[in-house]
């Protein structure tokens, strides 16, 4: 909130919105702060079908936005999906072979697989143009982009946190 401008805080605070100032805190983004003041919330941390979609983190400041991705990385046990006007992007943690459902009418058809925090040295995957057996990834090295969705369920199993990215067709 250190860029609030103080009409609009006067404005929801009228409304009784309770507003919560973490403007001193410089090590951690907007976004940071908002998925911990949720997960600290007793009455939803526990859910275990908790998704967090937020709208506006991608398509601005490149800074910004790896700042957005890192929280996927920090919260790996939320579902928090980014979403902007042409892509949604997600963590799929290294904890468990994942089925994603593709809603073809609105996702797709380009898909991608980053490993951001560490390398992949075996992701397998099915339901994709281009399937990846046993392939190892890295920046610097391999990185699984602008590939096609070919069906309507794509599993990815991988020994590393990666990156699920899908295009949004207008």
């Amino acid at each position: 909130m250190d860029s609030v401008r103080p009409e609009v805080k006067e404005y929801y605070s009228n409304l009784g919105t309770k507003i919560v100032d973490e403007s001193h805190d410089q090590d951690t983004t907007d976004l940071h702060k908002c998925i911990d003041f949720i997960a600290k919330d007793s009455s939803v941390a526990d859910k275990p079908n908790l998704c967090i979609l937020v709208l506006g983190a991608l398509g601005g400041r490149f800074d910004h936005e790896m700042g957005n991705i890192n929280v996927l990385h920090l919260f790996p046990n939320i579902n928090i999906i980014l979403l902007s006007d042409d892509c949604l992007i997600f963590l799929l943690p290294r904890t468990h072979t994942h089925m994603i459902h593709i809603e073809r009418s609105i996702e797709g058809p380009h898909c991608g697989l980053i490993p951001i925090g560490m390398p992949s040295t075996s992701t397998t995957t099915t339901g994709l143009r281009w399937n990846l057996d046993n392939t190892s990834m890295s920046y610097g090295g391999l990185v699984s982009t602008s590939n096609i969705v070919e069906e309507d369920k794509v599993t990815v199993t991988s020994d590393s946190d990666l990156i699920w990215t899908i295009s949004l067709q207008n």
